[in-house]
């Protein structure tokens, strides 16, 4: 029997009862999907896979998202490894509140990600609501955000002059940073989630360079102050990692950024992405 554990906001849970290294029943794929849908970060605990079990589930929950920037693993090419040797002193591995690959034209729906290797200290992933965030803006605000569309780009993580691209320190990880990443998009600054109908702010510090019609500065007051109201610790789940876990969290409405604090000790994580749609 599956059962859900869910953090009293309801923004996070545990799910139980399920053996992820083989395939998913109906019933069981239902309930995680409903439980995700719900809770917007979910997690597995002692689950003992492979890389093909995470080939495989991903595909169950949907089709294999776009990941660009980061070299996949050989003979893998939809599954990325993140992974930091203990002697490494480049930049942590999103170390900055985002919302993964928010710049492409329908970034990914979910992020899936495995512990491999697990550090004893440190490490922690922390996920912010954007849900509870937006309902808890004035009525003013949320009507003064509703038509603005905001500025998505991948430039100051993997353009030509982002820190990954001056850092010459030995990385244990291939990243890719290019002209390409220059490019923008534009998507609504609050999206209507496809599953839940719930509304959810569609900003993040990483990726969100601007306000389309805005001037900058305009568009750095309004982004910043979001930037800070969706951040507070009351709209935040703080996961702490073990190793055979899974956890997986929806692009559409969370931010998340990954934690240090485990210099001296080895770190492997496993990760995919499902594809999503155009965000309205």
């Amino acid at each position: 029997m599956i059962e859900i554990a869910a953090q009293a906001h309801g923004f996070g849970a545990r799910v139980q009862g399920v053996d992820l290294s083989r395939p998913l029943t109906p019933d069981a794929l239902a309930t995680v999907k409903d439980a995700f849908t719900r809770h917007s970060v979910i997690f597995f605990a002692d689950q003992a896979l492979a890389i093909e079990d995470l080939e495989r589930l991903t595909l169950e929950l949907g089709a294999f998202g776009e990941d660009p920037f980061i070299a996949p693993m050989d003979g893998h090419a939809h599954v990325m490894e993140v992974r930091r040797e203990a002697d490494e002193k480049t930049l942590v591995f999103g170390a900055a509140w985002h919302s993964d690959w928010s710049f492409q034209a329908s970034p990914p729906a979910a992020t899936i990600l495995y512990g491999e290797v697990i550090p004893p200290v440190g490490g922690d992933t922390l996920f912010a609501d954007g849900y509870r965030a937006f309902e808890a803006l004035s009525a003013t605000m949320q009507a003064m955000l509703a038509p603005l569309r905001a500025v998505h780009s991948a430039r100051r993580a993997y353009g030509p002059r982002s820190a990954y691209a001056t850092d010459a320190r030995p990385r244990s990880m291939k990243i890719e940073v290019s002209p390409e990443a220059e490019k923008s998009i534009v998507h609504p600054l609050v999206r209507t989630h496809p599953e839940s109908g719930r509304k959810a702010l569609f900003v993040n510090p990483v990726y969100t360079v601007g306000i389309e019609g805005m001037e900058a500065e305009e568009a750095s007051a309004i982004l910043n102050f979001l930037f800070a109201h969706m951040t507070q610790d009351r709209f935040v789940y703080r996961h702490h990692w073990a190793a055979e876990m899974l956890i997986m969290w929806d692009n559409r409405c969370a931010l998340h950024t990954a934690e240090g604090g485990y210099d001296g000790h080895r770190r492997v994580m496993r990760r995919t992405t499902l594809a999503g749609e155009r965000p309205v």
